[in-house]
């Protein structure tokens, strides 16, 4: 797999905590949940895919990783 192809599906599976994140309250328990719980499968589909951990491709993945938060908190205030 490519790296766009696996910075899609990091988007994808940020979307529905970045939806949730957006319900809770600002730094509650649930708040820091919902930032943090995608990271080990972020982390396992980076391996499985055989991407690894080059430099090159953080910055690629971290803003995947973002723009899925802000996208899935910006649906919930937008009740789509």
């Amino acid at each position: 797999m490519n790296l766009l192809s696996i910075a899609f599906l990091v988007f994808l599976l940020n979307l529905p905590f970045g939806y949730m994140r957006a319900a809770s309250e600002k730094y509650s328990k649930k708040w820091f949940i919902y930032i943090h719980a995608p990271i080990p499968f972020v982390v396992a589909l980076r391996l499985l895919s055989g991407l690894g951990f080059e430099l090159y491709t953080f910055p690629v993945m971290i803003f995947a990783f973002f723009l899925g938060q802000f996208v899935g908190g910006f649906l919930r205030r937008v009740r789509v």
